[in-house]
């Protein structure tokens, strides 16, 4: 786990060769075909990537059900699984389960999306921050999928999305040894988002994203496109900014994806925190997280670890 650009790929890799694992990725723009560049497609195998036309939403439930299954898969050829990926609700899903809310009448659903087609997703985005303000803290404005079942949760039952998510008391399941990474000063991450979106645009970003809005079908409702960076390029396309401010527009938008991801992980249970600018070390000191559950005949391994001691506390608090 850990924020966008932190070095998460990096470290599962090096995972995967040292004790001979297989790789499932955690990221809901990487299930999508056609998202590659501008979804940081690992070159290193992985899982769960490309698994579903971008006209087809994927949920958090499907990926539960489909992570299960590799894992399954991965154990019975004698192997270890590894997850790895940003996107925090896919590994709550796969860990806790999800929230047990009643079924809701459609109508309430199609009354927000009216709404929202009259007001724009920002509007309801402020109308969610009134009546649940954490889910609204978690979402971006444009987030159309997550703020719709946010309000349609609250107007069917009476009750807050996130009241629901507490009140389930999901059964956390032990079977995961979870590793996060921290990057040492907050500049050191803004410089790895900058770095990494003028490579993907070196890779021809451009090009993946208007071979998608040349797609019939595809519109900015649906998950896919509404990837960061891939929203931003569609409204350059759409002629509503140009491209010195698509990139801005890109960088901020990441930089507040990694932002919301930080919030989320300070308060996941039972998390071990690696800092990401001693790359070196990372798998030196992951060793004793994943040992029980990679099983390896490597002795020689240094001194483990720095783990969740003051400094990264203080560095997470400053942050």
């Amino acid at each position: 786990m850990g924020p966008t650009a932190s070095g998460k790929s990096a470290l599962a890799e090096a995972l995967a060769q040292r004790f001979d694992a297989e790789l499932i990725s955690v990221d809901s723009a990487l299930v999508y075909r056609g998202l590659s560049i501008g979804a940081a497609k690992p070159d290193y195998p992985h899982h769960l990537v490309h698994v579903r036309d971008p006209l087809d939403p994927y949920t958090a439930a499907d990926f539960a059900r489909d992570a299960k299954h590799c894992m399954d898969e991965i154990r019975g050829r004698g192997r270890q699984p590894i997850l790895v990926g940003g996107s925090l609700l896919y590994f709550r899903a796969l860990i806790e389960g999800l929230d047990d809310v009643p079924t809701i009448d459609p109508q309430v659903r199609a009354d927000i999306e009216a709404e929202a087609e009259e007001r724009g997703w920002p509007a309801l985005h402020q109308q969610l921050a009134a009546v649940d303000p954490v889910t609204a803290e978690r979402l971006h404005p444009n987030h159309s999928q997550r703020i719709c079942r946010a309000l349609e949760v609250h107007r069917g039952t009476g009750k807050p999305l996130s009241d629901w998510q507490q009140g389930a008391s999901p059964q956390r399941s032990n079977e995961y040894e979870c590793i996060a990474l921290c990057p040492q000063e907050r500049s050191v991450l803004h410089g790895r988002i900058a770095t990494r979106l003028d490579a993907m645009f070196d890779a021809g970003l451009l090009d993946e994203v208007r071979s998608l809005y040349d797609r019939n079908g595809l519109h900015t409702d649906l998950p896919a496109i509404r990837a960061v960076g891939y929203r931003q390029i569609w409204s350059f396309f759409e002629g509503e900014i140009d491209l010195a401010e698509c990139r801005e527009k890109i960088l901020a938008a990441t930089r507040q994806l990694a932002k919301r991801q930080l919030t989320w992980l300070r308060s996941w249970p039972d998390l071990t925190w690696l800092l990401t600018d001693e790359a070196g070390r990372l798998v030196q000191s992951s060793r004793s997280a994943v040992e029980a559950r990679i099983p390896s005949d490597t002795a020689a391994l240094d001194d483990p670890e720095r783990l969740w001691n003051a400094r990264i506390q203080e560095l997470m608090r400053n942050f």
